[in-house]
């Protein structure tokens, strides 16, 4: 059974030893991401009723309050990573702007019973990790009113994601760098950057992105490329390349469909990618990595015809941060006006979730796709499969289709539960 801490579910979470709690006819649901919106929508369908809780004010809170003015929605296109119980519009180009990811997930919510349950606060590292004398999930969720209600259910759904937390990391020197250093989940826009030289640490998409926006206003930004990386076009003769790469695997091995994908991509965006600074894993192909690791290979938007022109510098790791820019691995100094840090998110279900071993250190389950969705004594868990958003729909299907299966037997030899509540001061 997973024992939730209380702060990092809400405002105020925690769980009591003892005391009133309200029963919930149905799963808890953590996040209110595409990942909790998902199963919870596809739980509705099946007549389940759940209660989602949120940490923040508002659903899908990365997309709302962490992305880029001009962000686009992660790969896979909207038409294979939409809810089955919602498809997309049938009028949402196959890669959909960030407003319309956005209203999508609002028509998920509208679906609900009842809405996702949010606060405003952020989730201080403390709470009990007692387990209480119910062999049961146990919540507390306390809201901006100052409302406390304590959930007590059958099932516990883990749908925080894979990007929950921002990734932080620290560089020798950094105080002595006196420029504004931003992560990218703070960045909305390139404007504030006019004119300036902007070290960009990180050459993922949001790196990539990041930093041809700060070209598109006038920026000079400088990458840092650490790894080897798979660069792709993000389309094939006007065809998503996730698309083509699902296609193909219909019928041709894992491998063998990466292989293609590098041949391809060196058709589509030239085989001079070394010489620009962008060197190719020696080992795995993108889909392959994507699947071990959760490395998701750079779809190109224009990157790289910035890099070929001089207009985007690609740079070393950093070595330490000085005044006025920093040193590079190779011993050479990047000046530098700005940093912005595209390094990355990790989960934080390690943090929050106490007494049970389903989740690795890392906030992954320990089974391997596709067994790491169910847990035991009614955990479950949305959106860790390291496959994106389809990866989400998947895991959605199975956990709600499991439950629901467990829900009717239960109606069908018992009356349902009251669902009762009280303040708790």
């Amino acid at each position: 059974m997973g024992i939730v801490d209380q702060s990092r579910i809400s405002k105020s979470c925690t769980i009591h030893g003892g005391g009133a709690y309200d029963v919930v006819n149905g799963p808890i649901i953590v996040g209110a991401g595409p990942a909790g919106l998902s199963v919870a929508a596809q739980l509705h369908t099946h007549g389940v009723p759940s209660v989602v809780l949120e940490r923040d004010d508002c659903i899908a809170s990365l997309w709302q309050r962490r992305t880029y003015d001009r962000s686009p929605p992660p790969p896979p296109p909207s038409a294979s990573a939409s809810s089955p119980a919602c498809p997309s519009p049938a009028s949402y180009p196959e890669y959909p702007t960030k407003h319309q990811f956005i209203s999508y997930h609002r028509v998920l919510r509208r679906r609900l019973r009842r809405p996702p349950h949010a606060s405003a606060s952020p989730w201080p590292p403390r709470g009990s990790t007692t387990p209480r004398p119910l062999a049961r999930p146990s919540i507390v969720h306390r809201d901006e009113n100052e409302t406390t209600t304590e959930y007590i259910g059958r099932w516990l759904v883990v749908a925080t994601g894979e990007n929950a937390e921002r990734v932080l990391p620290e560089f020798p020197g950094a105080g002595s760098f006196k420029g504004p250093v931003t992560h990218v989940s703070e960045y909305k826009s390139g404007e504030p950057y006019r004119g300036s030289r902007v070290l960009v640490v990180g050459c993922g998409n949001s790196g990539m992105e990041v930093c041809l926006d700060l070209c598109d206003h006038g920026a000079r930004p400088a990458m840092v490329v650490r790894d080897a990386v798979h660069v792709l076009p993000r389309e094939m003769l006007g065809v998503a390349t996730f698309s083509v790469a699902a296609f193909l695997l219909r019928f041709l091995p894992l491998r063998l469909v990466d292989r293609l994908l590098v041949l391809l991509a060196g058709l589509f965006l030239g085989n001079d990618l070394p010489r620009l600074g962008l060197r190719r894993p020696a080992t795995g192909g993108p889909l392959e990595l994507k699947n071990s690791s959760g490395r998701t290979p750079v779809l190109d938007i224009g990157a790289l015809e910035k890099i070929r022109a001089g207009e985007i510098a690609v740079v070393p790791g950093v070595r330490r941060f000085m005044t006025g820019g920093a040193e590079m691995a190779d011993g050479s100094f990047v000046a530098a006006d700005a940093v912005v840090l595209a390094t990355g998110y990790h989960s934080n279900v390690p943090q929050w979730l106490k007494g049970s071993d389903f989740f690795s250190g890392e906030g992954y389950p320990k089974a391997g796709f596709p067994e790491g969705w169910k847990g035991e004594s009614g955990l479950y868990s949305v959106g860790f499969t390291r496959r994106g958003l389809a990866g989400v729909a998947l895991d959605a299907v199975r956990v709600a289709g499991d439950i629901a299966v467990a829900y009717n037997q239960k109606n069908n030899t018992s009356s349902s539960c009251t669902v009762l509540q009280e303040q708790v001061p």
